[in-house]
């Protein structure tokens, strides 16, 4: 899934801000956030899926229990997948900021 927003130099001339290029802006911005918590959502649900059963096998119904491992696997997502998160998110933010000048006429 490529986040790829620069225009090519031919098309510079034809973009103008229609409500088509404002909402399939809006689009992909919205994919993009998807896509980078999808990982951090992903972790939890596993790990509150695990947590679940192991509560219902073992008759724990202890609160704690289920935020605590929830929060140590989603901060531990995060320490390996901020590179990659840190990297697609200034890769769109530079096509943005790139674009501005066409994106205004």
């Amino acid at each position: 899934m490529a986040f790829d927003l620069r225009v090519p130099f031919e098309k510079f001339r034809c973009i103008t801000m229609t409500p088509e290029f404002v909402v399939e802006f809006a689009k992909e911005a919205i994919v993009l956030t998807i896509y980078l918590s999808l990982p951090m959502l992903g972790l939890g649900l596993a790990v509150g899926l695990i947590v679940s059963v192991f509560q219902a096998v073992t008759q724990i119904q202890e609160m704690t229990l289920t935020f605590v491992p929830k929060i140590l696997a989603v901060f531990l997502g995060l320490l390996f997948a901020a590179p990659w998160m840190l990297e697609k998110i200034t890769t769109f933010t530079v096509h943005v900021i790139e674009n501005i000048p066409i994106y205004i006429r």
